[in-house]
């Protein structure tokens, strides 16, 4: 009998150790740096959001496929935000996935999930790409955004650099035995963006 309750708290002490230790990982995470460093791959409606640069066409309303997509209510917006984070602490910093959400000026428009382990060691930077592809009807029928949109993209075109903000929210899991158990709320990251990550 002892020999069981001695193995049950050894056992148990385990489990404690691992649980402290990954919230020390998670602790470091919060104190890590962010940086979106660029967004390739952007397509609106269909179009490339880079010939559209290139074309000088900055209003998003006269690209090909917008109309039908105003018609069905369907505008799709897909683009690949890679993120750097650089971890800053003497710790480990990691993560064994994450929602996220990014909102641009406030407006949620996208969420998602990185299902992989996330490991950055001390003054270590590692890349992530995160997915983006959400539907912008509502912002398309926006004109205060639509203006906005073609504002960001001119400063693309014309040299004009104009900025925005960008706010990325991460809710980081922890694995306990075989559960993943969520981060109590979102770790927010604020970050101005200039219209030059379009180039």
């Amino acid at each position: 009998m002892k020999n069981l309750v001695l193995a049950c708290l050894i056992v148990l002490s385990l489990g404690s150790c691992g649980i402290n230790k990954q919230a020390q990982q998670i602790r470091a995470l919060e104190k890590c740096e962010y940086r979106v460093i660029d967004a390739t791959d952007i397509s609106l409606a269909g179009t490339d959001v880079k010939k559209l640069i290139n074309g000088k066409a900055v209003n998003p309303v006269n690209l090909p496929g917008i109309a039908l997509g105003l018609l069905r209510k369907d505008i799709p917006l897909r683009a690949r935000l890679n993120l750097e984070i650089t971890n800053p602490t003497g710790d480990l910093a990691a993560i064994n996935n994450f929602e996220y959400k990014i909102l641009i000026n406030r407006q949620e428009i996208a969420n998602g999930f990185v299902d992989q382990s996330v490991n950055i060691g001390s003054n270590q930077s590692v890349r992530v790409p995160l997915v983006l592809n959400t539907n912008v009807y509502q912002f398309l029928t926006d004109n205060k955004i639509i203006d906005d949109i073609s504002s960001f993209i001119a400063g693309a075109t014309n040299g004009s650099e104009k900025k925005g903000l960008v706010t990325l929210k991460i809710k980081p899991s922890i694995r306990v035995g075989n559960e993943l158990i969520k981060y109590p709320g979102f770790i927010t990251i604020n970050k101005e963006i200039s219209s030059k990550i379009l180039l």
